[in-house]
């Protein structure tokens, strides 16, 4: 008679007995929480190889700073002046470059002229015009690569950021943060290797931004995006309760991921891997966040090149954070600032924004080159979508997709190049047209990925970040 099989056998599934017969024990015992150095030789591919290795050709950058302008900046008050447009002001808006088109709130409207509310000025020794606010973003112009020829496919907020983050207008699909870490891991053992921080513009113009928009889609839940605030605790439930040490709440995560680590053994459930991962993470970022958010210990000089104050939760309190993060070795960091929806007052808006962003953009840039980071850190500059060269209420602009202003520094990218064109009036690029999806093989290109051979199957299909349609890298705004 038969012995009957443990209860053990009778839970594993196939998979699970499969891949541990070919690959052996799928499971390394977890080393202490307290000392995680013992466990670097075997932690460390998982955590900073990432699934594409090796690359497929040489990186030029090794981690992404992505500043996201959320709600569209008028490129005709930034990065594009249109002095045709300026003389056209108040006049009818030519029908042949309107009719048919699709516009977000002015369908249907009279179409007027708006010309640019701002001066521009030429900065640098590439002579890029640039609207005179941003002073201090000019003074860096010889480090910015301005594409003005930037389009998209959505023209309204949410699939904007959608389709900027992720290449598809319908939530689901992996952000380009996600694909980065997917591909090549992070190098930062005590930090998430994909961190998304917010800030709040002064104009009330604050449009919600989503999760999603950082999600890792149908990639495991390790790759998504962790956001972390600029204000109070930087993440909820950082701290142990009162009455628990360190060693106690290191005890209560061992022993959960042994129990997850007994059960992922039978059932090989990629979830159940992150799970394991995750309490870890946590666990080391118990120290490492806090020490990461806590500014203070920068310089004097520091705080006036950024012109923040430590815990201030504004956009340059989080440029500097984005420094502290790429010190450490974090692949991708994603900043949100809000307020740049203006329908009405563009001017207004524009002389606020500036105020906010421009000194820590250009001291972004200049501390990342001084610190010898630049050089393989891509910083990217950019809205969902740009704005209409009509005007909307009088004094704002509608949501525009045609056209509008983007800019690139370091990681591989050439400085001091204004790359491609709109029309004389702003509304459509015409020169050396940029998709998102040419903007994302280019940025993947630098990290050292092939746009075409990156892809991870699902649902029977080879998805990508880059979609199935044509698209190229921007070889021409590489050094």
């Amino acid at each position: 008679m038969n012995p009957t099989p443990p209860d053990w056998v009778s839970r594993l599934t196939r998979r699970a007995f499969l891949s541990r017969t070919v690959m052996g024990p799928g499971t390394v015992a977890l080393g202490s929480l307290l000392e995680p150095g013992l466990l670097a030789a075997s932690a460390k591919p998982d955590q900073a190889r990432g699934e594409l290795y090796p690359l497929h050709h040489q990186a030029r950058a090794k981690r992404v700073i992505w500043l996201t302008m959320a709600g569209g900046p008028s490129h005709l008050e930034t990065f594009d002046y249109k002095p045709v447009l300026a003389r056209m002001d108040g006049k009818p808006m030519p029908e042949s470059m309107t009719k048919g088109q699709q516009i977000a709130q002015l369908q249907g409207a009279k179409l007027v002229c708006f010309g640019p509310r701002t001066r521009f000025r030429r900065f640098g020794r590439s002579g890029a015009e640039i609207c005179g606010l941003f002073e201090e973003t000019g003074s860096v112009a010889d480090d910015l690569c301005i594409i003005r020829s930037m389009t998209t496919e959505a023209i309204n907020h949410d699939p904007a950021h959608m389709f900027m983050n992720t290449g598809s207008q319908i939530a689901g699909r992996p952000s380009m943060g996600s694909w980065a870490i997917y591909g090549l891991g992070s190098e930062a053992d005590d930090l998430p290797g994909f961190v998304v921080l917010t800030s709040l513009g002064r104009g009330g113009q604050n449009q919600p931004i989503a999760a999603r928009q950082w999600s890792s889609g149908m990639l495991s839940s390790r790759y998504q995006g962790v956001q972390l605030r600029g204000k109070g605790d930087p993440v909820l439930y950082l701290s142990n309760p009162p009455g628990v040490s360190r060693e106690v709440q290191g005890e209560v995560v061992q022993s959960v991921n042994s129990i997850n680590a007994r059960f992922e053994a039978l059932v090989d459930d990629p979830e159940i891997a992150t799970r394991i991962a995750q309490y870890e993470m946590a666990f080391r970022m118990q120290v490492s966040v806090p020490e990461l958010i806590d500014i203070r210990s920068e310089s004097r000089r520091t705080f006036e090149l950024y012109g923040c104050q430590p815990g201030d939760g504004s956009f340059a309190s989080n440029c500097l954070l984005a420094r502290r993060l790429a010190e450490r070795g974090v692949r991708f960091i994603q900043l949100y600032h809000k307020d740049w929806d203006h329908h009405s007052g563009v001017q207004a808006g524009i002389e606020l924004k500036a105020g906010e962003i421009d000194r820590a953009c250009a001291a972004l840039i200049k501390d990342l080159k001084q610190r010898g980071l630049l050089k393989d850190t891509l910083v990217v500059w950019a809205g969902e979508f740009g704005r209409t060269p009509m005007s909307q209420g009088g004094d704002g602009r509608d949501h525009h997709n045609k056209g509008f202003s983007i800019w690139l520094a370091g990681g591989g990218v050439r400085g001091g190049l204004n790359h491609g064109q709109t029309d004389d009036l702003g509304y459509a690029a015409v020169k050396d047209v940029v998709t998102v999806h040419d903007l994302h093989a280019t940025m993947l290109h630098l990290l050292g990925i092939d746009h075409e051979r990156f892809a991870v199957k699902f649902q029977g299909l080879d998805v990508k970040l880059t979609g199935v349609e044509p698209c190229r890298v921007v070889k021409e705004i590489l050094t």
